[in-house]
């Protein structure tokens, strides 16, 4: 018995699956790339206010915790060093330095880095709050 001969079809590489995966790669780089990018400062509660505005990523990133302890870019220091420390990061033109503070951080503490950083040549001083809502 003869089986009835199948018309030729034109050879054709379907590309419908493949551009799905393509879009799922992407969408897996942006979400994965949106937990990727974090700030150089610890977890502090920051405090409120309404004419906060944003500022864009500084290299320099000064926290201080509730319990009155610097960091440096996450990494402790004190405030007798800062100087020396914070020296190497700044740029040639004017350098943003970000201060992370508590609000529970007790204000004199806070005044004491801002003093450091304002001995320095070429640093801006940006305090970082929350937007009130």
């Amino acid at each position: 018995m003869r089986l009835p001969e199948e018309p030729d079809r034109p050879f054709s590489i379907n590309i419908i699956p493949a551009v799905d995966v393509i879009f799922a790669i992407l969408a897996f780089f942006i979400l994965s790339s949106l937990e990727l990018t974090h700030s150089q400062g610890l977890p502090v509660n920051l405090p409120e206010a309404v004419t906060a505005s944003s500022q864009q990523n500084t290299p320099v990133t000064v926290t201080i915790n509730k319990n009155g302890t610097i960091f440096l870019n996450r990494i402790p220091t004190t405030l007798e060093n800062l100087e020396n420390v914070i020296r190497p990061l700044l740029a040639p033109d004017e350098t943003t330095v970000l201060i992370n503070a508590d609000e529970q951080t007790n204000h004199g503490r806070v005044v004491e880095v801002i003093d450091r950083l304002r001995q320095l040549d070429r640093v801006k001083i940006a305090i970082a709050v929350q937007q009130k809502p």
